[in-house]
């Protein structure tokens, strides 16, 4: 079934208005775009610098219909919801109908990290290479939750634990996803592996993925504010600059003294501003990178 996509451009300090305004009339979804991000030597932004406002100038409002939706009935329901919305820029198009999780995950192919590390879809045959003594395996589904290693915020939190010695020590990770970072510490070597995250279809996709890899009863997951206050020695949070800003001091906190910590999620030139943040109670902190982004690391003092 196809979708009729509606298009209106606005400043971002409106961004709110029309948000709300294309929910209230029962829009599918609503996305923002950067209006310049396909012009010549413009760059959309991705994630904003800490303490930055995260919009642009200005923003493009895209909302999902369903196909049958009158075109002119639905501007006219908008304008009468907010008259002081502007719809000069609107714009329609047809949107075909797609299962994208879907065909991603048919695209997903094993994959491996550092020296041991594999991530495999659960319908792959097993590459030769991740069917040794030694290798971690972890068999993924993503779903609808972030974290498959295809993204490099991923793929340089699973290189960093790879490189660990894991073997009875318990791991932490912040902003858990799909739990790959958990599963793979399991595999690893870990004893325990704690996930968060604030997304309640994270902490499902976690549990039925750890329940496939056969380690469910060492694989706990919680919503924040559930959370148990322990210190751990290995934490990791592949989770916005914005947020590893804000979290520093309760990120410090759960790191056990001369324990570990790997911060992702971090795009190229907002680490500088992290590593200052961070060193009020890690020390050795080093960066290391993939395309556009940061991950930084560090031991926590005693």
């Amino acid at each position: 079934m196809a979708h009729l996509e509606l298009a209106l451009r606005c400043a971002a300090t409106e961004e709110a208005r029309y948000s709300r305004a294309l929910s209230d009339l029962g829009a599918l979804s609503v996305t923002l775009l950067d209006p310049r991000a396909d012009t010549p030597n413009e760059q959309a932004i991705l994630e904003p610098g800490v303490g930055e406002m995260p919009l642009w100038p200005d923003c493009l409002v895209v909302a999902l219909f369903p196909a049958a939706t009158p075109r002119a009935a639905l501007l006219a329901a908008l304008e009468a919801a907010d008259p002081g919305l502007v719809l000069a820029s609107a714009s329609f198009r047809e949107v075909a109908e797609q299962d994208w999780v879907r065909a991603w995950i048919d695209q997903f192919q094993p994959m491996a990290f550092g020296t041991r590390t594999w991530i495999v879809p659960w319908d792959h045959a097993l590459p030769a290479a991740a069917a040794v003594p030694g290798a971690a395996v972890v068999r993924l589904d993503p779903g609808l939750a972030f974290g498959s290693g295809t993204h490099p915020t991923t793929a340089l939190c699973l290189e960093w634990l790879d490189g660990l010695a894991l073997e009875g020590k318990t791991v932490l990770d912040v902003g858990c996803g799909s739990g790959i970072l958990g599963l793979a510490a399991l595999k690893l070597g870990a004893t325990r592996a704690i996930g968060i995250d604030n997304d309640p279809q994270a902490l499902l996709a976690s549990r039925d993925n750890a329940a496939r890899n056969g380690v469910a009863g060492r694989f706990a997951v919680y919503l924040p504010p559930e959370a148990p206050v322990e210190r751990c020695p290995v934490v990791v949070a592949n989770i916005l600059a914005v947020a590893l800003d804000a979290l520093a001091e309760t990120l410090a906190e759960r790191v056990a003294a001369g324990g570990l910590i790997a911060l992702s999620g971090i795009l190229r030139g907002q680490e500088e501003a992290l590593m200052r943040r961070y060193s009020a109670w890690f020390d050795d902190l080093v960066v290391a990178q993939r395309e556009d982004w940061v991950r930084l690391s560090g031991r926590r003092r005693g």
